[in-house]
């Protein structure tokens, strides 16, 4: 009999703390707050405590129907970045939480789908604990199907711009991921995939002034009925962090207030949206 899938028991992840609100200087972050959703789609925790899942220098709430995270959370510190090299990928589910909620193996098997992580590997893994924060990156509670030229080039330019940056100025950011979650994306292997992913990085500047901007990752067509792929141009934009409020039913609370597009929305009402051609085009 083949052996079931590899699961972290609840007890290896004592101690850890997860996404910290006070990590930006002066600049308090809450987790985002779930709105104009109905209740009971996020998964508890076994043992009760609450829905947010903790691991080292990132915390995550999965998604009960579509049995991926609802969003991530986590913190970088540029200063205190260290380099892991990448060995062979062991994936595990994480014992917390029921393995029904979780997508694991079978999802990424024969086919051209990568398990893509949304916190990724390199971001949490800094100080001390930089091993256990790269090795806790690999749970299936913090990866996504993402078709592989996605992950492997458009979202990775993105990450690895602000991961850069982090590291070139020991900066210290705050990144929230996720997918954009639809009624109408494509079904496969019981399950649907997200045709978007979006992201929030707020900072505090070198003039101490708070920052906040937002980018969603979108194309028109991802999959059809057959599971054939039918991909055009991956297009890459900036949007208002209010935008992705509406699209991922969250309240990201007073860090619209630090998006110039925001603000802007606000004054004018109308859409916000920058496309990226080049990751120089960021307006901060």
């Amino acid at each position: 009999m083949a052996a079931g899938p590899r699961t972290t028991p609840p007890g290896e992840f004592n101690g850890r703390q997860g996404y910290d609100r006070d990590f930006l200087e002066d600049f308090a972050v809450d987790l985002p707050k779930r709105v104009g959703v109905r209740d009971g789609d996020e998964v508890m925790l076994s043992s009760g405590g609450g829905s947010v899942l903790h691991y080292e220098h990132f915390s995550l709430v999965m998604s009960k129907s579509r049995r991926i995270a609802l969003f991530t959370a986590c913190n970088i510190d540029g200063a205190k970045c260290k380099k892991i090299k990448r060995s062979k990928d062991v994936w595990a589910l994480d014992g917390r939480i029921d393995a029904k909620y979780q997508m694991g193996e079978d999802m990424y098997t024969n086919n051209r789908l990568d398990r893509g992580h949304l916190v990724r590997r390199e971001d949490p893994v800094w100080g001390t604990s930089a091993a256990i924060a790269n090795d806790d990156t690999f749970h299936f509670t913090n990866c996504s199907p993402q078709y592989d030229e996605f992950n492997e080039q458009i979202w990775l330019g993105l990450e690895n711009y602000l991961l850069k940056n982090a590291r070139a100025h020991k900066l210290q950011i705050s990144v929230f991921t996720g997918p954009v979650l639809r009624d109408d994306d494509p079904s496969y292997r019981k399950a649907r995939i997200p045709r978007e992913y979006w992201k929030v990085v707020c900072l505090v500047t070198e003039n101490h002034r708070a920052s906040a901007t937002a980018y969603k990752i979108s194309q028109a067509d991802l999959l059809d009925e057959g599971m054939a792929f039918v991909f055009g141009k991956y297009k890459t934009y900036q949007v208002s962090v209010r935008s992705i409020e509406a699209l991922a039913h969250l309240d990201f609370g007073k860090l619209r207030d630090c998006d110039g597009f925001s603000t802007q929305e606000t004054m004018a009402p109308g859409k916000m949206e920058r496309e990226l051609v080049d990751w120089r085009d960021i307006l901060i």
